[in-house]
Protein backbone atom coordinates (compact mmCIF):
# COMPACT_ATOMS: atom_id res chain seq x y z
CA UNK A 1 0.00 0.00 0.00
CA UNK A 2 2.97 2.48 1.05
CA UNK A 3 4.55 1.62 -2.47
CA UNK A 4 1.65 2.24 -4.18
CA UNK A 5 0.85 5.34 -2.69
CA UNK A 6 4.47 6.60 -3.64
CA UNK A 7 3.95 5.13 -7.27
CA UNK A 8 0.89 7.85 -7.08
CA UNK A 9 2.39 10.39 -6.31
CA UNK A 10 5.28 10.26 -8.36
CA UNK A 11 2.85 9.69 -11.24
CA UNK A 12 0.76 12.63 -10.06
CA UNK A 13 4.07 14.78 -10.33
CA UNK A 14 5.42 13.55 -13.85
CA UNK A 15 2.04 14.36 -15.17
CA UNK A 16 1.56 17.74 -13.41
CA UNK A 17 2.61 19.52 -16.47
CA UNK A 18 -0.43 18.43 -18.34
CA UNK A 19 -2.55 18.84 -15.54
CA UNK A 20 -2.27 21.68 -13.94
CA UNK A 21 -3.95 25.05 -14.42
CA UNK A 22 -0.25 26.82 -14.39
CA UNK A 23 -0.30 29.98 -12.01
CA UNK A 24 -1.90 33.01 -11.88
CA UNK A 25 1.16 34.95 -11.88
CA UNK A 26 4.91 35.36 -11.71
CA UNK A 27 7.05 38.02 -10.38
CA UNK A 28 11.02 37.90 -10.28
CA UNK A 29 10.99 34.23 -11.14
CA UNK A 30 8.74 33.21 -8.21
CA UNK A 31 5.24 31.93 -9.37
CA UNK A 32 1.56 31.77 -7.16
CA UNK A 33 -1.66 31.77 -7.39
CA UNK A 34 -4.05 33.73 -5.73
CA UNK A 35 -6.21 32.46 -3.26
CA UNK A 36 -8.95 34.95 -1.66
CA UNK A 37 -6.60 37.79 -0.98
CA UNK A 38 -3.31 35.94 -0.21
CA UNK A 39 -0.98 34.32 -2.76
CA UNK A 40 0.60 30.94 -2.50
CA UNK A 41 3.98 30.24 -4.21
CA UNK A 42 2.76 27.00 -6.55
CA UNK A 43 4.32 24.87 -8.96
CA UNK A 44 5.28 26.28 -12.22
CA UNK A 45 5.47 22.91 -14.16
CA UNK A 46 9.26 23.67 -15.34
CA UNK A 47 11.52 22.34 -12.27
CA UNK A 48 13.18 25.36 -13.07
CA UNK A 49 13.95 26.80 -9.40
CA UNK A 50 17.94 26.90 -8.96
CA UNK A 51 20.67 28.59 -6.55
CA UNK A 52 19.36 30.73 -3.43
CA UNK A 53 15.49 31.93 -3.33
CA UNK A 54 14.26 34.42 -0.95
CA UNK A 55 10.39 34.53 -0.84
CA UNK A 56 8.76 38.02 -0.39
CA UNK A 57 6.55 38.57 2.64
CA UNK A 58 4.27 40.01 0.10
CA UNK A 59 3.90 40.07 -3.68
CA UNK A 60 2.25 43.15 -6.02
CA UNK A 61 0.29 42.02 -9.41
CA UNK A 62 -2.05 44.43 -11.61
CA UNK A 63 -1.62 47.20 -8.89
CA UNK A 64 -2.44 44.38 -5.90
CA UNK A 65 -0.69 43.93 -3.04
CA UNK A 66 -1.43 39.94 -1.73
CA UNK A 67 0.75 39.00 1.73
CA UNK A 68 2.62 35.51 0.75
CA UNK A 69 1.31 32.92 3.46
CA UNK A 70 1.51 29.46 2.26
CA UNK A 71 3.89 27.56 -0.04
CA UNK A 72 1.62 25.10 -1.98
CA UNK A 73 2.06 21.41 -2.78
CA UNK A 74 4.83 20.40 -4.58
CA UNK A 75 5.67 24.25 -4.80
CA UNK A 76 9.80 23.16 -5.37
CA UNK A 77 10.04 19.59 -6.08
CA UNK A 78 12.62 17.99 -7.76
CA UNK A 79 14.64 21.41 -8.13
CA UNK A 80 17.79 19.72 -7.73
CA UNK A 81 19.62 22.97 -8.53
CA UNK A 82 17.94 24.79 -4.89
CA UNK A 83 20.87 25.38 -2.65
CA UNK A 84 18.51 27.65 -0.21
CA UNK A 85 15.47 29.26 0.75
CA UNK A 86 14.41 32.27 2.66
CA UNK A 87 11.13 31.69 4.00
CA UNK A 88 9.05 35.10 4.97
CA UNK A 89 7.72 35.52 8.44
CA UNK A 90 4.42 35.87 6.66
CA UNK A 91 4.29 32.06 5.31
CA UNK A 92 1.90 29.85 7.51
CA UNK A 93 1.81 26.60 6.05
CA UNK A 94 4.28 24.68 3.89
CA UNK A 95 1.94 22.16 1.50
CA UNK A 96 2.71 18.11 0.78
CA UNK A 97 6.09 17.69 -0.88
CA UNK A 98 6.32 21.27 -1.31
CA UNK A 99 10.41 20.62 -1.72
CA UNK A 100 10.29 16.65 -2.04
CA UNK A 101 13.90 15.93 -3.69
CA UNK A 102 15.57 18.83 -3.89
CA UNK A 103 18.72 17.11 -3.28
CA UNK A 104 20.99 20.35 -3.24
CA UNK A 105 19.00 22.22 -0.45
CA UNK A 106 21.48 22.33 2.14
CA UNK A 107 19.07 24.48 4.91
CA UNK A 108 16.30 25.69 5.58
CA UNK A 109 14.49 28.11 8.60
CA UNK A 110 11.35 27.54 9.10
CA UNK A 111 9.96 30.89 10.87
CA UNK A 112 7.72 31.31 13.64
CA UNK A 113 4.82 32.31 11.86
CA UNK A 114 4.47 28.80 10.22
CA UNK A 115 2.05 25.91 12.14
CA UNK A 116 1.66 23.52 9.54
CA UNK A 117 4.06 21.69 7.63
CA UNK A 118 2.53 19.18 5.10
CA UNK A 119 3.53 15.11 4.84
CA UNK A 120 6.79 14.34 2.78
CA UNK A 121 7.35 18.39 3.04
CA UNK A 122 11.44 17.35 2.76
CA UNK A 123 11.15 14.36 1.38
CA UNK A 124 14.39 13.26 0.28
CA UNK A 125 16.34 16.61 0.33
CA UNK A 126 19.95 14.49 0.49
CA UNK A 127 22.08 17.45 0.84
CA UNK A 128 20.11 18.85 3.86
CA UNK A 129 22.27 19.69 6.72
CA UNK A 130 20.48 21.76 9.04
CA UNK A 131 17.12 22.31 10.06
CA UNK A 132 15.44 25.03 12.09
CA UNK A 133 11.92 24.07 13.42
CA UNK A 134 9.44 26.67 14.34
CA UNK A 135 8.12 27.08 17.90
CA UNK A 136 4.71 27.24 16.39
CA UNK A 137 4.69 23.81 14.94
CA UNK A 138 2.48 21.40 16.56
CA UNK A 139 3.28 18.30 14.97
CA UNK A 140 5.94 17.12 12.39
CA UNK A 141 4.34 14.95 9.61
CA UNK A 142 4.30 11.72 7.75
CA UNK A 143 7.81 11.39 5.99
CA UNK A 144 8.76 15.35 6.39
CA UNK A 145 12.22 14.63 6.54
CA UNK A 146 12.65 11.17 5.21
CA UNK A 147 15.73 10.08 3.18
CA UNK A 148 17.86 13.28 4.62
CA UNK A 149 20.84 11.36 4.70
CA UNK A 150 22.83 14.62 5.42
CA UNK A 151 20.91 15.43 8.32
CA UNK A 152 23.35 15.45 11.07
CA UNK A 153 21.07 16.85 14.23
CA UNK A 154 17.65 18.54 14.84
CA UNK A 155 15.93 20.10 17.51
CA UNK A 156 12.51 19.50 18.01
CA UNK A 157 10.46 22.69 19.49
CA UNK A 158 8.07 22.53 22.93
CA UNK A 159 5.47 23.26 20.29
CA UNK A 160 5.08 19.53 18.99
CA UNK A 161 3.07 17.00 19.93
CA UNK A 162 3.47 14.46 17.50
CA UNK A 163 6.45 13.09 15.35
CA UNK A 164 4.22 11.51 12.57
CA UNK A 165 5.45 8.15 10.81
CA UNK A 166 8.35 7.75 9.13
CA UNK A 167 9.25 11.58 9.94
CA UNK A 168 12.83 10.80 9.78
CA UNK A 169 13.30 7.68 8.41
CA UNK A 170 16.69 7.05 6.78
CA UNK A 171 18.30 10.39 8.21
CA UNK A 172 21.16 7.91 7.71
CA UNK A 173 23.75 11.31 9.46
CA UNK A 174 21.47 11.83 12.48
CA UNK A 175 23.48 11.38 15.13
CA UNK A 176 21.70 13.30 18.41
CA UNK A 177 18.02 14.18 18.25
CA UNK A 178 16.40 16.05 21.31
CA UNK A 179 12.86 15.22 21.86
CA UNK A 180 10.98 17.61 23.96
CA UNK A 181 8.72 16.81 26.57
CA UNK A 182 5.48 18.36 24.46
CA UNK A 183 5.96 15.02 22.36
CA UNK A 184 3.37 12.38 23.70
CA UNK A 185 3.43 10.12 20.31
CA UNK A 186 6.45 9.06 18.27
CA UNK A 187 4.79 7.50 14.97
CA UNK A 188 5.23 4.35 12.91
CA UNK A 189 8.99 3.99 11.90
CA UNK A 190 9.88 7.68 12.96
CA UNK A 191 13.65 6.62 13.39
CA UNK A 192 13.82 3.80 11.26
CA UNK A 193 17.35 3.38 10.33
CA UNK A 194 18.49 6.12 11.41
CA UNK A 195 21.81 4.20 11.97
CA UNK A 196 24.52 7.06 13.06
CA UNK A 197 21.85 7.99 16.13
CA UNK A 198 23.85 6.31 19.28
CA UNK A 199 21.55 7.63 22.13
CA UNK A 200 17.68 8.93 22.58
CA UNK A 201 16.35 9.95 25.83
CA UNK A 202 12.18 9.97 25.41
CA UNK A 203 10.81 12.06 27.68
CA UNK A 204 8.20 12.03 30.20
CA UNK A 205 5.36 12.46 28.48
CA UNK A 206 5.49 10.09 25.46
CA UNK A 207 2.85 7.32 25.59
CA UNK A 208 3.27 5.56 22.62
CA UNK A 209 6.15 4.58 20.90
CA UNK A 210 5.28 3.35 17.93
CA UNK A 211 5.97 0.27 15.19
CA UNK A 212 9.34 0.20 14.24
CA UNK A 213 10.30 3.28 15.18
CA UNK A 214 13.86 3.32 16.02
CA UNK A 215 13.79 0.09 13.72
CA UNK A 216 17.46 -0.58 12.59
CA UNK A 217 19.12 2.01 14.24
CA UNK A 218 22.39 0.09 14.43
CA UNK A 219 23.99 2.63 16.33
CA UNK A 220 22.03 3.36 19.09
CA UNK A 221 23.77 2.09 22.74
CA UNK A 222 20.91 3.64 25.03
CA UNK A 223 17.79 4.28 25.67
CA UNK A 224 15.76 5.86 28.40
CA UNK A 225 12.04 4.87 28.40
CA UNK A 226 10.09 7.20 30.89
CA UNK A 227 7.09 5.77 33.41
CA UNK A 228 4.80 7.82 31.17
CA UNK A 229 4.76 5.48 28.29
CA UNK A 230 2.28 2.93 27.80
CA UNK A 231 2.28 1.57 24.37
CA UNK A 232 5.32 -0.08 22.65
CA UNK A 233 4.65 -1.15 19.79
CA UNK A 234 6.13 -4.18 17.29
CA UNK A 235 9.55 -3.88 16.40
CA UNK A 236 9.78 -0.48 17.53
CA UNK A 237 13.86 -1.23 18.84
CA UNK A 238 14.08 -3.87 16.46
CA UNK A 239 17.68 -4.78 14.77
CA UNK A 240 19.19 -2.23 17.34
CA UNK A 241 22.43 -4.02 16.93
CA UNK A 242 24.88 -2.05 19.28
CA UNK A 243 22.36 -1.59 22.13
CA UNK A 244 24.13 -1.88 25.84
CA UNK A 245 21.94 0.12 27.90
CA UNK A 246 18.30 0.83 28.49
CA UNK A 247 16.78 2.77 31.33
CA UNK A 248 13.52 1.57 31.86
CA UNK A 249 11.57 3.91 34.55
CA UNK A 250 8.25 2.18 34.11
CA UNK A 251 6.99 1.10 37.54
CA UNK A 252 4.66 -1.53 36.00
CA UNK A 253 5.88 -3.27 32.94
CA UNK A 254 2.81 -5.82 33.09
CA UNK A 255 0.55 -2.96 32.36
CA UNK A 256 2.23 -1.91 29.34
CA UNK A 257 0.97 -2.50 26.21
CA UNK A 258 3.82 -4.08 23.83
CA UNK A 259 4.78 -6.28 21.32
CA UNK A 260 6.88 -9.97 22.25
CA UNK A 261 9.30 -8.46 19.64
CA UNK A 262 9.56 -4.95 20.82
CA UNK A 263 13.68 -5.22 21.47
CA UNK A 264 14.04 -8.49 18.47
CA UNK A 265 17.52 -8.60 17.40
CA UNK A 266 17.94 -10.62 14.74
CA UNK A 267 21.44 -12.04 16.10
CA UNK A 268 20.01 -13.30 19.00
CA UNK A 269 22.67 -12.53 21.30
CA UNK A 270 21.28 -10.00 24.19
CA UNK A 271 24.44 -11.29 26.10
CA UNK A 272 25.87 -7.48 25.82
CA UNK A 273 22.87 -5.66 26.76
CA UNK A 274 22.10 -4.15 30.15
CA UNK A 275 18.57 -3.25 31.05
CA UNK A 276 18.15 -0.46 33.73
CA UNK A 277 14.95 -0.98 36.31
CA UNK A 278 14.03 0.89 39.19
CA UNK A 279 14.53 -0.49 42.52
CA UNK A 280 12.37 -3.51 43.47
CA UNK A 281 11.00 -4.06 40.50
CA UNK A 282 13.33 -6.51 38.55
CA UNK A 283 11.93 -9.47 39.24
CA UNK A 284 8.84 -8.40 38.24
CA UNK A 285 10.55 -7.40 34.35
CA UNK A 286 12.30 -10.94 34.88
CA UNK A 287 9.35 -12.34 35.19
CA UNK A 288 7.87 -10.86 31.67
CA UNK A 289 8.60 -12.44 28.73
CA UNK A 290 8.15 -9.34 26.66
CA UNK A 291 11.29 -7.96 28.51
CA UNK A 292 13.41 -10.65 30.29
CA UNK A 293 14.73 -12.32 26.88
CA UNK A 294 15.76 -9.79 24.94
CA UNK A 295 18.39 -8.36 27.87
CA UNK A 296 21.38 -10.08 28.97
CA UNK A 297 21.12 -9.19 32.45
CA UNK A 298 18.18 -6.42 34.12
CA UNK A 299 19.35 -5.09 37.36
CA UNK A 300 17.15 -2.58 39.51
CA UNK A 301 19.48 0.07 40.49
CA UNK A 302 17.32 2.99 39.08
CA UNK A 303 15.52 5.19 41.64
CA UNK A 304 12.08 6.64 40.95
CA UNK A 305 12.02 9.84 38.75
CA UNK A 306 9.99 11.66 41.67
CA UNK A 307 13.47 11.07 43.53
CA UNK A 308 16.08 12.46 40.80
CA UNK A 309 17.33 15.32 41.85
CA UNK A 310 16.87 15.25 45.26
CA UNK A 311 20.26 15.14 46.23
CA UNK A 312 20.34 15.75 50.06
CA UNK A 313 16.97 13.62 50.64
CA UNK A 314 14.68 15.79 51.99
CA UNK A 315 12.14 14.62 49.14
CA UNK A 316 11.72 17.98 47.50
CA UNK A 317 14.38 19.40 44.65
CA UNK A 318 15.31 23.05 44.95
CA UNK A 319 17.98 25.39 44.86
CA UNK A 320 19.45 23.21 47.92
CA UNK A 321 19.95 20.23 46.02
CA UNK A 322 21.93 22.55 43.00
CA UNK A 323 24.43 23.12 45.94
CA UNK A 324 24.78 19.63 47.05
CA UNK A 325 25.49 18.88 44.00
CA UNK A 326 28.36 21.43 43.50
CA UNK A 327 29.34 20.32 46.75
CA UNK A 328 30.02 16.46 45.49
CA UNK A 329 31.79 17.70 42.10
CA UNK A 330 34.53 19.98 44.93
CA UNK A 331 34.96 17.12 46.71
CA UNK A 332 33.17 18.24 50.05
CA UNK A 333 30.12 15.89 49.82
CA UNK A 334 29.78 11.89 49.01
CA UNK A 335 27.82 11.49 45.30
CA UNK A 336 24.61 9.78 45.43
CA UNK A 337 22.63 7.78 42.75
CA UNK A 338 19.93 11.06 43.17
CA UNK A 339 23.09 13.27 41.84
CA UNK A 340 23.46 11.76 38.53
CA UNK A 341 20.67 12.59 36.75
CA UNK A 342 21.31 11.76 32.96
CA UNK A 343 22.65 8.43 34.15
CA UNK A 344 26.22 9.05 32.50
CA UNK A 345 28.19 7.69 35.61
CA UNK A 346 29.21 11.29 36.29
CA UNK A 347 28.56 13.99 38.95
CA UNK A 348 29.22 17.08 36.71
CA UNK A 349 27.84 20.73 35.53
CA UNK A 350 25.19 18.44 33.18
CA UNK A 351 23.67 17.57 36.60
CA UNK A 352 23.26 20.57 37.40
CA UNK A 353 21.62 22.37 34.88
CA UNK A 354 19.07 19.03 34.85
CA UNK A 355 18.02 19.37 38.23
CA UNK A 356 17.49 23.04 37.55
CA UNK A 357 15.67 22.61 34.51
CA UNK A 358 13.43 19.87 37.16
CA UNK A 359 13.24 23.29 39.26
CA UNK A 360 11.91 25.24 36.52
CA UNK A 361 9.80 22.82 34.02
CA UNK A 362 9.00 19.53 36.18
CA UNK A 363 11.46 17.97 34.36
CA UNK A 364 15.26 17.00 33.85
CA UNK A 365 14.92 16.65 30.41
Amino acid sequence: MKQLLRFSILLLAILMPALATAYDFEVDGIFYNINGNEATVTYNGLYDYSGSVTIPATVTYNGTTYPVTSIGKFAFYNCNGLTSVTIPNSVTSIGVSAFESCSGLMSVTIPNSVIFIGNEAFYYCSGLTSVTISNSVTSIGDEVFSGCSGLISITIPNSVTSIGHWAFNECIGLTSVTIPNSVIYIGEGAFRYCSSLMSVTIPNSVTTIGDNAFDYCSGLMSVTIPNSVTAIKDDAFHACLSLKDMYSYIANPTAVQMSSYAFYDMTADYSGRTLHVLQGTGDIYRADRRWYPYFGRIVDDLIPETLRGDVNGDLEVNIVDVNAVIAIILGRNTATAAADLNDDGEINIADINAIINIILNGTGN
